[in-house]
């Protein structure tokens, strides 16, 4: 494994990822996949003994148990990623594929075709998943990956890292193809930030601390991904057992994650009769609430909620509730402490539905689910490097599809201008 020390120039490791990129294109990137896959499970043991020692030491720390649950591995979870990169393989292939195509009055015929971005940065926190899905995914799309995983992911992404490197060397690869900026120095962070044509792509993902200093400093081209201030709303004729299973759901399954739920919002004609129960079954969960004036009159034991709930992504067992007046009010909030994720609205009025996808401003918008299904893998794209929350080139979960880009092959008999 490529080992970054502190006094180390960067730029030879994005150089060894450059020319490892090349031709990986043309490479047989299917069977290396699977390779990887074998590799994970064969060193499962060594890889759970790693993670073990990033987990205690966490814990030792006080960590919060959400944020210790992303971070954990188990034999499932790393069968689940094996199985996951697996998918990979089996993914058409997002190469070489003509996008349009059409001949000028000229003669020259005109096509677009997609092909590799070439070496892409991933900057991400805690969740050793990523370090596999991220390389998988840009090894499938034809790129050479650079990881910067969090310090307390270190012991696990190194022993990934190395086992995926095996792989690719067992498979003819070259090793360089996946490379971990093995070193918990933040100044490394920022020169990955600035290598403008060494680094051809920056993917955050984390918080919104590590993603705002990734997008305020990245001199890379970026693609913005995954702050989760997700909203459920109550509406007025809502089938209420359906919305007190989907904010429990939303909330509760696993509330470290971007696409958790982080407020409630009630529709005032369904308050007094919602807000009670669904409140005490997600206070018997755990879940610390958040809530307005109007909410604590139906559910008083609530803490009171202060503006900077409504902006807050907890990744906790925390939830901010308010009541609003009707439908305008919530897709108002929404669109203001919204982080552009997925929202959801629980409805039996189709017209109040459409309403709600049309106008709130989100990557994902829900009708009568969860917003947990926010999630590549979930949407049949084999896995996600990410969530996209902007609105250039990507936007909600990111697949394959997104981890290309595109060039025109112009073909011509000798035609001037």
């Amino acid at each position: 494994m490529a080992v970054v020390k502190p006094d180390v120039n960067l730029s030879e490791l994005f150089d060894r990822a450059r020319r490892a990129s090349r031709g990986l294109a043309r490479a047989e990137r299917n069977a290396t996949l699977l390779a990887i896959a074998d590799e994970l499970i064969a060193h499962s043991q060594e890889i759970l003994s790693a993670n073990t020692l990033d987990v205690e030491a966490e814990r030792n720390k006080g960590t919060a148990a959400s944020l210790l649950d992303r971070l954990t591995l188990n034999v499932k979870r790393l069968a689940d990623i094996a199985q996951a990169v697996r998918l990979i393989a089996a993914l058409p292939d997002p190469l070489q594929r003509i996008q349009d195509g059409w001949q000028l009055d000229n003669g020259l015929r005109i096509k677009k075709m997609t092909v590799p971005f070439g070496v892409i940065g991933m900057i991400y926190e805690s969740r050793p998943n990523v370090t596999v899905d991220a390389a998988s995914l840009s090894l499938k799309a034809g790129s050479a990956a650079i990881l910067r995983g969090s310090a307390n992911a270190l012991n696990s992404n190194r022993v990934l890292v190395r086992v995926m490197r095996q792989a690719l060397t067992k498979a003819g690869l070259p090793a360089d193809v996946i490379q971990l900026i093995d070193s918990p120095e933040r100044r490394l962070v920022t020169e990955l930030l600035e290598a403008r044509g060494k680094v051809d792509l920056v993917i955050p993902r984390g918080g919104a601390s590590l993603i705002n200093h990734v997008v305020q400093n990245a001199k890379v081209p970026v693609i913005e991904t995954g702050v989760g201030n997700c909203h459920v709303f109550v509406d007025s004729s809502a089938k209420l057992k359906h919305a007190q299973e989907i904010i429990l759901n939303a909330k509760v399954q696993r509330p470290g994650v971007c696409n958790s739920a982080e407020t409630l919002l009630v529709h005032q004609d369904v308050a007094e009769t919602f807000l009670p129960d669904a409140l005490a079954a997600l206070s018997e969960q755990g879940v610390e609430l958040f809530a307005c004036e109007r909410s604590r009159q139906f559910y008083p034991q609530a803490a009171v909620a202060s503006e900077a709930d409504w902006a807050t992504e907890y990744l906790d067992f925390k939830l901010a509730v308010r009541v609003v007046n009707d439908l305008d009010e919530a897709i108002d909030h929404i669109n203001q402490y919204g982080s552009q994720h997925s929202e959801a609205i629980v409805t039996e009025s189709l017209e109040n539905a459409r309403r709600f996808q049309d106008e709130v401003d989100a990557a994902a918008v829900y009708v009568n689910a969860s917003t947990r299904f926010t999630d590549g893998f979930v949407f049949g794209f084999g896995a996600e490097i990410g969530i996209s929350t902007q609105k250039l080139h990507a936007r909600g979960p990111m697949g394959l599809a997104e981890m290309v880009t595109h060039k025109y092959l112009i073909d011509g008999q000798g035609q001037i201008r």
